[in-house]
């Protein structure tokens, strides 16, 4: 036999614009008065019942003869275990039930919850590609000649020559932002690509900002790379 679950009824006998507001209430009275709730299981019921009450995923029943599409928005976005249920008479001696509306509050945690972890998982996939680039951008940047320092600075790490001629920034959520020591003037620029910041401020030095998203970017800045590398 499945232990009791907790759950208040609320009927109305027309249509009640605060039908649900109402049966929140008493639901959150119910949920306040266990004890009380408990004893009388054990009255009706007997101990064992009373002990096997179910106070994890109560549920609220609204029974009325109609509900507007007001009520039936509200449920969905309700934290609550709502039903709503409308009821119909046949004759003098028929009575038909139909659920118009029934939203799960633990099912909505769930959704919450799997939403929440598709967003952890998508971000630590797209952070491990970011540290994937920039490793390939360390190597291009090491291996462009003898002489090559690297140093680590608060905001960015240094690539030196005789003075710095790159500088990376630490990984952005979805983008690398590199800064060369090549002239902008002498760079075709390209929108998303390669930008002249030589009167903005930015972490580095450099006035050419070159945005990498992905190993075929690293690709395309290497010219760039070797040209900030020969200015150095």
């Amino acid at each position: 036999m499945r232990a009791p679950a907790v759950g208040k009824i609320e009927y109305k006998r027309g249509t009640d614009a605060g039908v649900i507001n109402q049966g929140l209430f008493y639901l959150a009275w119910l949920m306040d008065h266990r004890a009380e709730f408990e004893h009388l299981v054990r009255d009706q019921l007997g101990v064992t019942a009373a002990s096997q009450v179910l106070w994890s995923g109560p549920r609220l029943i609204c029974i009325a003869g109609d509900f507007t599409r007001y009520d039936v928005h509200a449920v969905r976005e309700h934290r609550r275990s709502i039903d709503l249920v409308r009821y119909r008479l046949f004759g003098s001696n028929l009575l038909g039930l139909e659920t118009v509306a029934s939203v799960s509050g633990g099912m909505q945690v769930a959704r919450r919850a799997r939403r929440q972890a598709i967003t952890q998982d998508a971000a630590r996939v797209q952070g491990a590609a970011m540290r994937e680039l920039a490793g390939a951008v360390d190597e291009v940047l090491l291996g462009l000649g003898d002489g090559v320092n690297r140093v680590e600075r608060k905001t960015y790490r240094a690539y030196q020559r005789l003075r710095n001629f790159a500088c990376l920034c630490p990984p952005q959520r979805s983008k690398l932002l590199v800064y060369l020591k090549a002239n902008p003037k002498d760079v075709d620029l390209v929108p998303g690509f390669t930008r002249d910041v030589s009167g903005l401020g930015h972490h580095g030095t450099g006035d050419l900002e070159v945005q990498l998203r992905t190993l075929r970017d690293v690709e395309r800045a290497q010219d760039l790379f070797r040209a900030s590398y020969v200015a150095a």
